[in-house]
């Protein structure tokens, strides 16, 4: 039986084209340029001009240096938000000897029902740190978009309506940036344990 000689060449052409692929794609990740970072806390949150419950303009300025929690909502909600208004009332009530300088915003999603004096008697249940804000609905809706919220009208029986919209609970820094949302269906004091270690 005659043995069959494998030629150098015919092992040498591939070698050399599996060596450019490797080299190739070397240089293409080591040529790519790195890929940017997304802050996502950048993209929650930002300047707003609303109106306070005294009739004062309001904006995000007016709370520099300080950390903050958003919350929106609207004056009729019948469960939602005056359950978690009570929440953050409790756990403000628990930040004032370590973190006093912590407040709280409640955004009304309702400006064509929630007036000024109208959240000025709804936020007076609550503490005195929860700021009502409300204004027109095109600054209203720009803050809700600032903060990645929804809010939606929805029509009921008899010609009214209530308003669908986001629950969470936001925590910014004193840097107006959005640090996380809170879990508001554990104990007051776990949320306020976790409020002062992120700040």
């Amino acid at each position: 039986m005659t043995k069959k000689t494998i030629r150098p060449s015919l092992i040498a052409g591939p070698l050399l084209f599996l060596a450019g692929l490797i080299g190739l794609g070397v240089a293409f990740f080591a040529l790519k340029p790195p890929q940017a970072i997304v802050d996502t806390g950048s993209l929650v949150g930002g300047p707003f001009e609303l109106v306070d419950q005294n009739g004062k303009t309001f904006t995000d300025k007016d709370l520099s240096g300080k950390p903050f929690l958003v919350f929106f909502g609207f004056t009729q909600c019948p469960d939602i938000c005056p359950t978690k208004l009570f929440e953050i009332s409790q756990v403000l009530k628990l930040l004032e000897e370590d973190a006093p300088e912590v407040s709280a915003l409640f955004i009304s999603v309702d400006p064509e029902r929630d007036t000024p004096d109208v959240m000025k008697r709804y936020v007076s249940s609550f503490s005195p740190k929860i700021v009502g804000l409300t204004g027109d609905q095109a600054k209203v809706d720009a803050a809700v978009k600032a903060y990645r919220a929804y809010a939606k009208k929805v029509p009921t029986e008899g010609g009214s309506y209530t308003m669908d919209h986001t629950s969470l609970v936001y925590l910014m820094n004193g840097e107006g940036k959005f640090v996380t949302s809170l879990d508001m269906s554990r104990r007051d004091t776990e949320i306020a344990d976790e409020i002062k270690s992120r700040l």
